[in-house]
Order: C-alpha cells, then sequence, then structure tokens
C-alpha cells in the first residue's frame, strides 16, 4: 500500500472530504504509475479518482464497528513517537 495512504475509519472527527479524495489520488496515482497524467491520460484519472472517491465515501459509511473511535492527534503522536524511535540515530558499536 502506498504510504501516504492513511485509514480514514472510526475516526473522530470524521475524515474529511479532502482526506478521501487525497487517499484516491494517492490510490490512482500508484495504480497508474503517473505521478501527473499526461493530457491524454487526465480525462481517464480523473474520473477514476472520482470513482473511487465515492467509493470510499460508500465504504466509510457502510462499515460498523464496536470499537471506540481514535482521536486524531493522539494517533498522530503515536506516530511520530514510533518514527523517531525507528529513525533515531544508533551507536556504532566498536
Amino acid at each position: 500500500m502506498c504510504r501516504n495512504i492513511r485509514p480514514l475509519y472510526n475516526f473522530a472527527p470524521a475524515a474529511t472530504e479532502d482526506e478521501v479524495r487525497a487517499a484516491a489520488v494517492q490510490f490512482v496515482r500508484k495504480v497508474s504509475g503517473f505521478t501527473r497524467p499526461s493530457a491524454v491520460n487526465e480525462g481517464p484519472f480523473a474520473r477514476a479518482v472520482e470513482s473511487i472517491t465515492a467509493s470510499t465515501h460508500q465504504l466509510l459509511a457502510e462499515l460498523a464497528t464496536t470499537a471506540p473511535q481514535r482521536d486524531r492527534d493522539i494517533e498522530a503522536a503515536r506516530a511520530k513517537a514510533r518514527a523517531a524511535q525507528r529513525y533515531a540515530p544508533r551507536a556504532n558499536p566498536v
């Protein structure tokens, strides 16, 4: 999966239109291999983004869970702490 696509379900506040669209754009970029489509491929690229955005909205609306909603700020802080630990400079053993 593309690293820029983040989980969007079960967060408070809910995913915004911009977040859903950004995930759709990243998905289409990954699948197509295009960062930016050529003029010939702009139409199909845009239609794919719109279709995936709509499908994602439908999916998020229909999913059900008993888990409590996660807080975006807390999850972001946890991810930042994991990244800091993962990418921390290591001492070179002699």
